[in-house]
């Protein structure tokens, strides 16, 4: 068995290309099972979020090779394979590594985010509802997540808390642009419209958030926050200095045409926090409006004073996964144990054989011993074999069962 996955980010593909390929939570539970129901494909988590889409499955090494993108492509309805060229393919160490790091927050697009953590944690979970998740995928996505639990709490980065919003708060003071006292309104409240709206009210900004009418029961949004119904947003919009859309809808919450008629403040800033889009691009067009997306704010290079907090993140990282690979390699070794475990058992049984037949005894009582004969040696044996697996380094051990295996070849 070997771990395979495709991905596709920010660093790849620009936030148009990647709205192709995303998912919402149920979609990505339905791909997970059609993808776990392919030939040589024993499990399947998908991890969908506004900056990346990554298709992972555990393979079995005796089928014929799986095509990781052609199965998400069938699944999304895309024949162009132009799209090939903005994905990456990882295997195996590479893969593992990849996940590590970016669970631990290091490969996002702001260095150190703990979004991703949940995001990686919340992708698991799914898979499990959809039994789409394998025993493999399962450690290894929960190992990740140790890692970055771990990192979240004995190194915490200097640059406070990271998030796209806070990226752009940050990009907006470095032009000058204050939010103290702005209005500011929030259309979306899951998850990230919530961080958006705490965001820019700590940054000192007088925010209103929507609400979907048709939801049930209280909806809650961060304290000091106000409300209005979704439906009453574009009667907000000229009173706004700044407005973030981060749902989670396919469909556009602010369309060019809904601008018509309606006079806003010359110098309108729109962000777009979703993938896909919230906001049609075309509204960026419109006189005194400035329109950002999720690809306008990057980080360009590491600062200096995050370099040490990145070395301590990344021995984090390497010591996890040096725990998960033990892992793995003894769960595949433990067919060839139980092996030379029979044969050895086996061996000896041949060499008593005689013996046991001399010795007076009732033939239930023969049988008794043999029994108690053959699972005591099996538990010596098991005994000298994890021995040498805790005292000796992985390569050394391998060697060792290797040369165990060749006693008993015919």
């Amino acid at each position: 068995m070997s771990i395979s996955m495709i991905g596709i980010d920010h660093n790849m593909a620009p936030v148009d290309i990647r709205a192709k390929f995303a998912f919402t939570k149920k979609n990505a539970g339905e791909a997970m099972e059609k993808i776990k129901n392919e030939n040589g494909i024993y499990g399947c988590v998908i991890l969908s979020t506004c900056n990346r889409l990554e298709v992972w499955a555990s393979v079995d090494d005796e089928e014929e090779e799986v095509c990781l993108y052609d199965c998400l492509c069938r699944i999304k309805g895309i024949t162009e394979d132009s799209y090939r060229q903005y994905f990456v393919e990882r295997k195996d160490q590479e893969a593992v590594e990849h996940l590590f790091y970016l669970t631990s927050g290091l490969k996002s697009q702001i260095i150190g985010e703990d979004q991703i953590l949940t995001q990686v944690k919340d992708a698991l979970n799914l898979a499990r509802e959809n039994f789409a998740a394998d025993g493999v995928l399962e450690v290894l996505f929960r190992m990740a997540a140790t890692a970055g639990k771990r990192i979240k709490t004995e190194v915490p980065f200097s640059h406070g808390n990271p998030s796209v919003i806070h990226q752009a708060i940050g990009f907006l003071a470095e032009k000058g642009y204050s939010l103290r006292d702005k209005t500011c309104m929030v259309i979306g409240n899951g998850e990230m419209g919530k961080v958006a709206a705490q965001a820019l009210q700590e940054a000192g900004a007088d925010v209103t958030v929507t609400i979907r009418q048709y939801r049930s029961g209280v909806v809650n949004i961060p304290l000091g926050c106000k409300r209005i119904n979704y439906g009453d947003r574009m009667e907000y919009v000229p009173q706004c200095d700044l407005v973030v859309s981060a749902t989670a809808s396919p469909n556009f919450t602010l369309r060019e045409e809904l601008f018509q008629g309606i006079r806003t403040k010359d110098d309108l800033i729109l962000i777009d926090l979703a993938v896909p889009r919230d906001i049609e691009p075309s509204v960026g067009k419109i006189q005194g409006v400035t329109l950002y997306d999720m690809d306008s704010f990057r980080i360009e290079e590491v600062p200096a004073e995050l370099q040490e907090n990145l070395e301590a993140a990344g021995a984090i990282v390497r010591e996890q996964m040096d725990e998960f690979f033990q892992w793995l390699d003894g769960r595949d070794l433990i067919p060839r144990i139980q092996d030379i475990k029979d044969e050895a058992v086996n061996d000896l049984n041949l060499r008593i054989a005689k013996i046991l037949k001399k010795t007076p005894m009732e033939e239930d009582d023969r049988q008794n011993l043999v029994h108690a004969v053959d699972t005591a040696a099996g538990k010596v044996v098991n005994k000298l074999i994890f021995g040498l697996r805790d005292s000796l380094n992985q390569e050394i051990f391998l060697e060792c069962v290797a040369g165990l295996e060749k006693i008993y070849e015919e």
